[in-house]
């Protein structure tokens, strides 16, 4: 499972880990959704690789807003991404912010959850971004669909996912996720 985030805030910048802020529920959401078995702090991140997930944005430059980002920004940070799922073959996709995604991958008509079609192999799932700035979506239905997404996308007892299964790449793993210009996987 690979979270896509919109671009880092000013803080998350600062401090260099992804979901830095305070105020943002991703980390709460991910524990209240059974991806980790405790909420962990965005300087944990890496501790999601051993939970089966990892973690990238669009954009990699900081705003103070994700609707400061030009479209021009998103297009290139869509390309990325399907570059960065090439690469690293995760299952499943969530990408976490609706307009985003339309910006990022020309989509007009987009749904929270499951979208049609795949990422170069991977299935892609649009949910709410978890910024504290994001007031339509309460902690519990944040929690609800992060939690819909996880059963879609687990293993049955026999080893196999409702979406493709991911492959290990050859490439070293401090590629995974970056944060700006810096590295963190």
């Amino acid at each position: 499972m690979l979270f896509c985030g919109i671009n880092p805030g000013l803080y998350t910048a600062a401090i260099g880990h992804h979901f830095g802020r305070p105020g943002n529920r991703f980390w709460k959401v991910l524990h209240l959704a059974g991806f980790t078995p405790r909420e962990l702090s965005p300087f944990e991140e890496r501790e999601l690789l051993r939970h089966g997930c990892g973690i990238t944005n669009l954009v990699n430059h900081a705003t103070a807003r994700a609707d400061e980002l030009a479209p021009e920004d998103l297009a290139r940070g869509g390309a990325r991404l399907a570059r960065t799922v090439r690469r690293w073959r995760p299952r499943a996709v969530a990408v976490l912010g609706l307009d985003a995604y339309r910006a990022a991958f020309g989509a007009r008509r987009v749904a929270v959850g499951r979208q049609e079609g795949t990422l170069t192999g991977a299935a892609v799932w649009v949910l709410p971004n978890t910024s504290g700035l994001q007031a339509s979506y309460q902690l519990g239905d944040l929690v609800r669909l992060f939690a819909a997404l996880r059963e879609a996308t687990r293993e049955d007892g026999r080893g196999r996912a409702s979406a493709p299964r991911a492959r290990r790449p050859r490439a070293r793993r401090r590629d995974a996720a970056r944060v700006g210009r810096r590295s963190i996987a």
